[in-house]
């Protein structure tokens, strides 16, 4: 046991909060506004490593708002999806942050595609969603560029701006907010939890919750809960096109069912640009946001997880592929050209990339449903990518209803 450990906790502490939440991305301060919505007075404090909200996963995605129609029915993805859509849409309109409901188009370029373009058909009718089944000449009346074999519409996908929503949330939250509180200690006992942080800031809560994404499999860790999961770091790297003017909407191919990414696709922003991928490599630091960036501890974790050995032997040459397009802006390109032929290599420019917070089992398995684990005094989030931005606010709803419940 530690020195700061034995003096600061007893049954006769007073409490610094009720519900201390660890994450400032979207997801924890999603959280912290459910909490106050559903249960005003419970006092919240958020401690986020970062000096501002919204640092990593949330700010640095493409923006759009999922309709749900990609995440297999009954799942926690394809109901918070679903639900998170239309919410965030009232949410982003009542506070005048700007979104448009733009929709997409789901576009086939290959025969062995066909299938695959079907059964999403079918899915989206399951959970829900209004899809349009659409030709090749069809294609063309809502993007002239595009050429496919065939493409469903999903009228409910949208755009926003992520940043700003989890900065309003924040705001209307009324937790008190610890930015630049990274955590390092973690003491649990029968009454709750003791936090310290790296400026030696003891907070002292009747329950923890874990939202903290690129980092959730530690904290639970440090907490002394098993999380039976890994976080490996994929970075996905994008582009802009130079001339915006090529794409109206959002342009998406058929996913492989096999992996949880969505494979390159076109996405117009709530700024007028148009952005192109991502892609999806293994990142050589959780915060990897390009190839120099190599953390040791973060490569060593990844490299002795027995999951990523078998994940690595499972799917090697999807693997191959996306580091190919990584490394030859030409591949990459080739990518894009399937459905937007008249896209050539000096059409599109870097832009920010992301890291996502792929939660992978012992086993190698790819956890393809969002991951929430309770514990006694504590509740943990531990695979929350996309769609978790669009699902934020049932997600929180439920975070927020577990942590409740332990009070």
């Amino acid at each position: 046991m530690q020195g700061w450990e034995v003096a600061l906790v007893s049954e006769s502490d007073r409490f610094d909060c009720d519900v201390l939440v660890i994450g400032g991305g979207i997801v924890g301060l999603s959280t912290a506004y459910a909490i106050s919505r559903a249960a005003p007075g419970t006092r919240v404090t958020v401690l986020e490593k970062e000096h501002a909200p919204a640092r990593h996963q949330t700010g640095r995605n493409s923006g759009v708002i999922h309709s749900g129609i990609y995440y297999r029915p009954g799942s926690l993805k394809a109901r918070f999806a679903v639900e998170g859509a239309a919410e965030m849409v009232k949410f982003c309109a009542e506070h005048g942050i700007p979104y448009e409901v733009t929709g997409k188009l789901i576009v086939a370029t290959a025969r062995e595609e066909l299938p695959r373009l079907h059964a999403l058909v079918q899915r989206g009718r399951e959970n829900g969603i209004p899809v349009r089944e659409l030709g090749p000449a069809q294609i063309s009346e809502y993007e002239p560029r595009v050429r496919g074999l065939a493409a469903i519409h999903v009228g409910t996908t949208g755009i926003t701006d992520y940043g700003a929503v989890a900065a309003r949330l924040a705001e209307e939250s009324g937790a008190r907010i610890g930015y630049g509180s990274a955590v390092t200690a973690i003491d649990r006992r029968p009454w709750g939890v003791a936090v310290r942080t790296a400026a030696g800031r003891v907070v002292r809560a009747r329950v923890l919750v874990n939202c903290a994404g690129l980092h959730c499999d530690r904290v639970a860790r440090l907490a002394g809960d098993d999380p039976g999961m890994r976080i490996i770091p994929f970075r996905g790297e994008y582009y802009e096109l130079t001339d915006p003017s090529l794409v109206r909407g959002l342009v998406y191919p058929v996913p492989d069912p096999a992996f949880p990414f969505l494979g390159v696709h076109l996405t117009r922003g709530i700024d007028g640009g148009v952005h192109v991928g991502p892609n999806a490599v293994p990142a050589l630091a959780r915060e990897g946001y390009g190839w120099p960036v190599v953390r040791p501890r973060d490569l060593a974790d990844t490299l002795a997880w027995p999951g990523t050995r078998a994940m690595a032997r499972a799917h090697w040459r999807y693997g191959v592929g996306e580091l190919r397009r990584s490394l030859s802006k030409r591949a990459f390109t080739e990518a894009v050209r399937r459905m937007l032929p008249v896209v050539e290599e000096r059409d599109l420019r870097r832009a920010t990339p992301g890291v996502r917070a792929q939660a992978v089992l012992k086993d190698g398995t790819l956890v393809d449903d969002f991951l929430i684990r309770e514990t006694a005094r504590a509740v943990h989030v531990l695979n929350a990518p996309s769609p978790a931005a669009t699902a934020s606010l049932p997600i929180g709803r439920e975070v927020a209803g577990r942590a409740l419940a332990q009070l």
